[in-house]
């Protein structure tokens, strides 16, 4: 077997395979055997049956697939063993493909067209300056954070007196031209409503300060501003049945619940942190302050490396790529869109491609290596992310584990967070390479970079 490579320009080149008989034959009777033993045919014993009937019954096809196993083995292998940077898949070229017949031929010729990545450099150095951004945990902050873990530990709890934001809960009932309960009308019981949820700002004022056993009147179809669907939820009732509910109700006020937010003592501290972890508050606020200043560091290694992409994109500026060979990997690719999904798409896989050649450069230049463990603690950061949106910051290790390994039986994910592992793996060594801008700034400035 001779496979050749040759460049056709700095984009484009081509690799011919000549195959002979002997490359493939010893395959080929080795499967024609293996044929022999479970063929079935009529006249002959199972195992029987002559080799020259099975040649004649069967040998082309595999022959055929002897010859495609050949070279899907041998094509890559060449490509790799030659170190030729090649993008996507090798195409074949009909044109200069002699005509194929395996039953007739015993040598073959393929030829494939490859598409050569591009050469350009992107190795950093001292010389390279990109901005770092560290983000400032003020008091502010940790004040927050120490008021929205009090409110998702927080209970509800039964009152007298209806303020802002509390849930009210009693008999609605509709009532007649004269402010009498209407005889036949909607009746409600345990009826429950959001004041402060009601549009119209004059139905809800009739709510404030009132108690429980008091009877209010107000209008449900104002108060919602006549939306079908809020009424109909309210009054129990189909949404083409509330057309002609456009006056009063009673409303009996039975029950009136607020939302507590849970105190900031030591349950709280061994609900966010674990028991005994934290023992008084100044610990708790501490606790909170490392908290947000590892989650902004991750934040900040986030923007270091869109930084990165922007500035080495734009010191390696326009890259030259074979178009016309890249289209055809497309749309081979995407079999169900069509010709515009491609026209529409390329440019930004282009850029997409230039970002993974340069990560490809990094990666070689820092020897990273990516190992399975990288791999499972990225989905354990992500898992660890996930409950800590929750409230939960101390999770058992055996929890993040599980949850990282179910996260890595799913294809998409595995590829994500192997693109994730090497970003960071090249974010900690580029910033040890490049001279650093560094820059403290608060949330808000910080949040503003994404917005502009």
């Amino acid at each position: 077997m001779n496979t050749t490579f040759e460049k056709v320009d700095a984009l484009n080149g081509l690799i011919t395979m000549q195959i002979e008989k002997a490359d493939y034959a010893e395959n080929v009777e080795k499967e024609l055997k293996n044929f022999r033993k479970k063929a079935n045919m009529p006249g002959f014993r199972p195992g029987q049956v002559p080799m020259g009937l099975i040649k004649k019954r069967f040998g082309t096809e595999v022959k055929a697939e002897a010859v495609d196993k050949l070279i899907r083995e041998k094509l890559y292998g060449y490509i790799r063993d030659e170190k030729l940077n090649v993008l996507g898949e090798p195409l074949p070229n009909e044109e200069k493909t002699p005509k194929t017949d395996f039953e007739l031929q015993d040598d073959f010729t393929f030829v494939f067209d490859v598409a050569l990545a591009p050469e350009f450099d992107a190795k950093l150095s001292k010389k390279d300056k990109v901005d770092y951004y560290t983000i400032e945990v003020d008091d502010k902050m940790v004040e927050q954070q120490v008021q929205s873990y009090a409110g998702r530990n927080g209970q509800y709890v039964k009152v007298k007196k209806y303020e802002p934001n509390d849930m009210v809960k009693g008999l609605l009932a509709e009532l007649d031209e004269n402010g009498s309960v209407k005889e036949g009308g909607v009746q409600v019981e345990g009826a429950v409503m959001l004041p402060d949820y009601m549009k119209n700002d004059e139905e809800k004022a009739k709510f404030a300060d009132c108690k429980v056993n008091d009877v209010l009147v107000f209008n449900p179809s104002k108060a919602y501003n006549d939306s079908e669907t809020e009424l109909a939820s309210l009054l129990r009732l189909k949404k083409e049945e509330v057309a002609d509910k456009k006056g009063d109700f009673s409303f009996q006020v039975e029950e009136i619940t607020r939302y507590q937010t849970a105190p900031v003592d030591q349950n709280l501290f061994d609900h966010v942190f674990g028991e005994g972890k934290v023992k008084n508050e100044e610990e708790f606020r501490a606790r909170i302050k490392e908290q947000l200043a590892e989650q902004f560091q991750k934040d900040g290694e986030f923007k270091f490396m869109l930084d990165l992409r922007k500035y080495l994109t734009g010191r390696v500026g326009k890259v030259e790529y074979p178009e016309a060979m890249l289209k055809r990997i497309m749309r081979l690719n995407n079999p169900d869109k069509d010709e515009k999904f491609v026209d529409d798409n390329f440019e930004k896989s282009l850029e997409e491609l230039t970002w993974q050649l340069i990560k490809e450069q990094l990666t070689e230049q820092f020897e990273i290596k990516l190992t399975q463990d990288d791999v499972l603690e990225a989905a354990k950061s992500v898992t660890k992310m996930q409950f800590a949106q929750y409230g939960m910051m101390e999770v058992p290790e055996e929890v993040l584990n599980n949850y990282a390994q179910e996260m890595l039986k799913k294809k998409e994910q595995t590829e994500g967070l192997v693109t994730r592992a090497i970003e960071q793996k090249i974010a900690s060594k580029a910033k040890e390479t490049v001279k650093l801008n560094e820059k403290t700034v608060s949330l808000e400035e910080f949040n503003k970079m994404f917005k502009d």
